[in-house]
């Protein structure tokens, strides 16, 4: 049920009420909380998966934002110490529809309650997620701030304030916060298999340079699979440095916040990269600011993309691929210059999902290759990107 806040300094929600969500609109949601007592403020968006809640909430393209799961059995699997997509989670807050069961599931570790905890993650559970969702779908998404209290006591006026001077993710840079301080060597891990978990790469064919603006772990393990030595990098690292690694090739990585605000330090490395015909691989974010490296712009979406049952077009080969998909901002099409060509289209809103230069090896998309959680349709994006390093390194 939505209500507006009343004009209180603290109040007792309900003796069954453990936690609110108050949007910037000043609406509430009451609902019983969960996870870590306190409270998070953050973008209030919702994620459609069905499957992957782990993998999720430690990606660090959530940096700055409250999921809301419209699939209502979330922690049903319990939690691992496997499925993490980085080592810290950056998610702000969560909300489900249904109170955890316990967790039914082989590779279970923790309950997700436990979970969440220890991450200090605040969650509500037993909110209408699907009115939420409406209001996302119609109103765009807003800022919102969860609080947990046993009490059921809460300072309403605070929390409404809190969350209306949030100033939001535009023009925020969450890259700078989410990327390692320290380049470091990936370990050669490759991705998952039940029979043998994670199994280690033991050649090196090329040699990947990514750069972290939040890089989840699924990519990188997916690099190994392709024979790939990786080094990692942090978003800040310069041209130079970045150069005097001898690459084969350079990865763009996914990551939160405003393309733009990434932009003012990651453009000029970028454009130097470019300058040495390097082939260049970018997801998500690194889709983003490559295309701002290029030239063109990019905008706030009203919804964004989270979930992983969106469909998109490949015009280049004329099929359809089901993606997983995590974000808040998109190339804007008018502003791509001649020389780039649009790949890949959302088959949802007609947004930009993936570009290539005409004339060098680079190219990037919108969404996750590397489908955890997901499908797995679009992995070939990884051996193009090898077949590209495997070109240029015969020209060289």
């Amino acid at each position: 049920m939505i209500k507006k806040a009343k004009k209180t300094n603290s109040k007792k929600v309900s003796q069954n009420h453990t936690a609110v969500l108050v949007l910037e609109n000043r609406r509430i949601f009451k609902g019983i909380g969960i996870g870590y007592q306190g409270s998070a403020t953050g973008e209030v968006c919702f994620n459609t998966s069905i499957t992957g809640y782990q993998e999720i909430m430690s990606d660090p393209s959530y940096a700055g934002q409250i999921i809301n799961f419209t699939f209502p059995h979330i922690g049903n699997v319990g939690t691992n110490n496997e499925d993490y997509e980085s080592d810290k989670i950056w998610t702000r807050g969560v909300i489900f529809n249904s109170e955890i069961t316990s967790p039914s599931n082989y590779r279970s570790f923790l309950n997700l309650d436990t979970w969440l905890i220890k991450n200090k993650i605040v969650g509500i559970i037993g909110v209408d997620t699907r009115s939420l969702t409406n209001f996302i779908r119609d109103k765009g998404a807003p800022k919102g701030t969860i609080a947990f209290s046993k009490t059921g006591k809460f300072n309403l006026n605070k929390i409404t304030n809190d969350t209306i001077n949030w100033s939001g993710l535009k023009n925020l840079d969450l890259a700078e916060e989410v990327s390692t301080k320290k380049n470091y060597l990936w370990k050669g891990f490759k991705t998952w298999k039940k029979d043998a978990g994670y199994e280690k790469n033991t050649k090196n064919s090329f040699h990947v340079i990514a750069i972290d603006y939040g890089i989840k772990k699924n990519i990188l393990r997916y690099f190994s699979n392709f024979n790939c030595k990786v080094t990692v990098v942090s978003c800040k690292t310069t041209a130079e440095k970045i150069l005097s690694l001898k690459p084969s090739g350079i990865f763009l990585s996914n990551g939160p916040g405003d393309p733009a605000a990434t932009g003012k330090y990651a453009i000029g490395i970028i454009k130097d990269l470019m300058k040495k015909n390097l082939p260049i691989f970018g997801i998500c974010l690194g889709h983003q600011i490559l295309a701002l490296a290029l030239g063109a712009k990019t905008k706030k979406m009203k919804l964004g993309h989270r979930g992983a049952n969106h469909p998109v077009k490949n015009l280049i080969h004329d099929n359809v691929e089901i993606t997983t998909q995590n974000h808040g901002f998109e190339v804007v099409r008018e502003s791509l210059p001649k020389n780039i060509e649009i790949t890949h289209q959302s088959l949802f809103d007609n947004s930009i999902e993936g570009i290539r230069l005409k004339n060098k090896p680079i190219f990037s998309v919108q969404y996750h290759p590397e489908s955890n959680p997901g499908p797995q349709d679009s992995v070939y994006l990884f051996k193009e990107f090898i077949d590209h390093m495997k070109k240029h390194a015969k020209k060289n």
